[in-house]
């Protein structure tokens, strides 16, 4: 028994171990990032004088490691509403997710949402199987101060490489047809991209569901 007990708890501390080299997705150069998105000074102003990105007050909790970006996006998103849920471990506290302080293989965008009632009395829904119509809708709502919306994406779709991402939605700069994320890992911080592209981003498959939109309101 003795043995066995032995075994399993090296088993585990390797598996805890290798884990950030298991949920590291390929890196994406930061030359590709840079050429990927939009940066532009202006737009950028204007993105964060939006009334939702301006509830944000130009600050973001980053992600503490790798497999942490849902947790750290409903923490901003919440902050941004007032909700006490503010850091990563309140976020998880009580969730029995995540307990070693890594969400292996991340979390779902369903998983995203279970976190989020927990924390908030405001409707929390699940948006998946959008048409590009409805996506650009949901984007116009999303500069309403009372919504907050949480992007579930694949970064290769945007930059070549990457993995799947959480990250909050500041707003739509609808006359640019430009989707303001508010990227919760810092070696990306907060970019514009095109609506189109996020879309076909957003449009893809985690596992067997597809990937898609949180709406907080």
């Amino acid at each position: 028994m003795k043995r066995k007990l032995l075994i399993g708890c090296v088993s585990l501390f390797a598996l805890l171990g290798a884990a950030p080299f298991v949920l590291k997705p390929p890196k994406v150069p930061a030359q590709a990032i840079a050429h990927a998105v939009t940066r532009t000074p202006t737009l950028l102003e204007r993105a964060w004088a939006l009334p939702a990105a301006a509830a944000y007050k130009r600050e973001l909790a980053w992600q503490s490691n790798g497999s942490l970006c849902g947790p750290a996006s409903i923490a901003n998103a919440l902050r941004s509403l007032g909700e006490s849920a503010d850091t990563e471990q309140r976020v998880l506290a009580g969730t029995g997710l995540c307990w070693t302080g890594m969400c292996f293989m991340g979390l779902t965008l369903d998983q995203v949402a279970q976190i989020t009632r927990k924390h908030t009395k405001r409707k929390v829904s699940v948006l998946r199987d959008l048409t590009p119509e409805a996506f650009a809708q949901e984007l116009r709502l999303s500069n309403d101060p009372s919504r907050r919306y949480l992007v579930n994406f694949t970064r290769k779709a945007i930059f070549g490489a990457g993995g799947g991402h959480h990250s909050p939605i500041g707003g739509y700069l609808e006359k640019e047809d430009l989707v303001f994320v508010l990227d919760v890992n810092r070696e990306f911080q907060p970019w514009l991209v095109e609506r189109p592209r996020l879309f076909a981003a957003m449009d893809t498959l985690d596992g067997k569901q597809k990937r898609g939109l949180l709406r907080i309101e």
